[in-house]
């Protein structure tokens, strides 16, 4: 079922600091009450990205660090795909002449693409496969500052965790295909995504409207404090048949390592109950769908909800703060 996705600052109810006794019912800090933004949402059929309002909707172990000497990079460019320039790992496939291209770039060819000469029948170079097994690779990322080296069975899966990937739009339940470095994902936001609310402070009040809207719905903010910014993101979903629950989590745009310089803390207040959840923020490199996939977040029903709930909106009390070293 598609996501039906919200208007931004045209929908219905549009994003905005709540009258103050809708501050005193999350019971803010009379010392320094919290910032507070609604997230609205919109009904379905509405064609805008989700930024501000809802949508319908490591490494490997064995590898090595340093410079890398002249003799082992010459010994790795003979497995260059000439096609990718990536590396040609085992299984290694070669052309009647010997030329050898990546798996992924044979699929895509009819022919050798240096001789032109036929690659079926398929011939495997066990030799190569021998060195291939006897030989670091370098990280993929190398160029954008990796300076790990791996066996080759270790570097698919280090390159899909890698610090020095590009980093994907972090809006959940969008279309956006955008990806480029951790400095460049902000700018990202405030021109892709302009509906996005952003409060300051690290003590704010993060109001979710309509939250028994059907379907899957994501309510996205950011908060900034302590020089970093925060994605606070509210998720309803049907996990399991005729069973909603929403999932509540905090991203950190930046990195595991700097992610883990921070905790945050998520509270449902109200009708003499509270509900808390802390935990230290996911970097934005992890995303949201792995944390829900694993419950790592604040996660509760559809009846819970509306035990906080007041007329249809939810108040979630979101605090960021540093940790120790």
């Amino acid at each position: 079922m598609s996501r039906p996705s919200s208007t931004g600052p045209s929908a219905s109810k549009p994003c905005s600091k709540p009258p103050p006794p809708q501050q005193s019912q999350h019971a803010p800090s009379p010392a320094a009450p919290p910032a507070a933004a609604t997230i609205s949402a919109a009904g379905p059929g509405s064609s805008a990205v989700p930024a501000a309002a809802p949508v319908i909707s490591g490494p490997g172990g064995g590898g090595g660090a340093g410079p890398v000497s002249p003799q082992h990079h010459e010994l790795t460019s003979l497995f260059e795909c000439p096609v990718c320039f990536d590396y040609v790992l085992p299984p290694i496939l070669q052309c009647q002449a010997g030329h050898l291209v990546c798996n992924q770039c044979r699929q895509k060819l009819s022919c050798c693409p240096t001789c032109r000469g036929a690659l079926t029948p398929s011939i495997r170079n066990l030799a190569m496969e021998k060195v291939a097994s006897a030989v670091l690779f370098p990280c993929k990322y190398a160029t954008t500052g990796c300076s790990l080296t791996l066996h080759h069975t270790e570097k698919p899966e280090h390159e899909d965790i890698c610090e020095y990937r590009p980093y994907s739009c972090p809006c959940p339940g969008a279309s956006c295909k955008w990806q480029g470095s951790l400095e460049a994902v902000m700018s990202h936001l405030m021109h892709a995504h302009k509906s996005i609310t952003t409060l300051q402070g690290e003590d704010i009040v993060f109001l979710a409207t309509d939250i028994n809207l059907p379907g899957a719905v994501d309510w996205v903010m950011m908060q900034s404090c302590f020089g970093h910014h925060f994605m606070l993101v509210l998720e309803k979903q049907e996990k399991y048949e005729g069973h909603q629950q929403f999932f509540a989590i905090v991203l950190l745009i930046g990195t595991r390592k700097q992610a883990e310089n921070f905790a945050y803390r998520l509270e449902l207040n109200g009708n003499r109950r509270r509900l808390t959840w802390e935990a230290t923020p996911r970097s934005i490199h992890d995303g949201v769908a792995a944390a829900i996939m694993n419950s790592d977040c604040l996660v509760f029903d559809t009846a819970i909800a509306h035990l906080f709930a007041d007329n249809g909106n939810l108040g979630i009390n979101v605090t960021i703060s540093t940790c120790c070293p």
